[in-house]
């Protein structure tokens, strides 16, 4: 059963990705968004002005300098492959975001890393997150992974934007 990273946060960070589950090269290198067609990377790299091919502990330095949180709605699930249409929603086992948020008060917005992503988080913790005395915003962007091809990168990027306006 693959489970998800460590929560790559500071108290510094008012905002956080999150996706669904990490990809099979990602759980092989054990690095967030290692998929050399993931965009993720290369779009932050853009809108923080680093070079997307800095040692993965620089890309999260400069994540967390500009104030961004990683982590997954799913700390473990049952799923054969990367594709998210494979997870098998049943096996879903959250991370804790109440706790995340309590401790974490600075976050006020939640990006979810497509659409699998956004609907776990909307099925398993959005009830109880909401209970919390301040709710982030939640905003659904398109998956950076290659796996969803309908969308270009120059629209990925464009709309990826928000995260790095702060």
């Amino acid at each position: 059963m693959p489970s998800s990273f460590s929560l790559v946060v500071d108290r510094n960070v008012n905002r956080i990705v999150l996706g669904s589950m990490p990809g099979v090269v990602s759980l092989q290198q054990q690095k967030y968004y290692a998929h050399a067609q993931n965009a993720f990377w290369r779009i932050a790299a853009s809108y923080l002005n680093f070079d997307f091919d800095l040692p993965y502990a620089m890309r999260l330095e400069k994540l967390l300098d500009a104030g961004i949180g990683l982590w997954d709605v799913a700390g473990y699930c049952e799923r054969e492959g990367s594709l998210d249409s494979a997870i098998v929603s049943e096996s879903v086992i959250v991370n804790d975001f109440e706790a995340l948020l309590e401790r974490y008060t600075n976050i006020d917005t939640i990006y979810f890393n497509g659409r699998k992503a956004e609907q776990l988080f909307t099925k398993f913790c959005k009830r109880k997150v909401a209970r919390l005395t301040c709710m982030p915003q939640l905003i659904a962007l398109p998956s950076t992974s290659p796996a969803y091809a309908a969308m270009p990168y120059s629209e990925k990027r464009r709309q990826w934007s928000v995260v790095y306006a702060n």
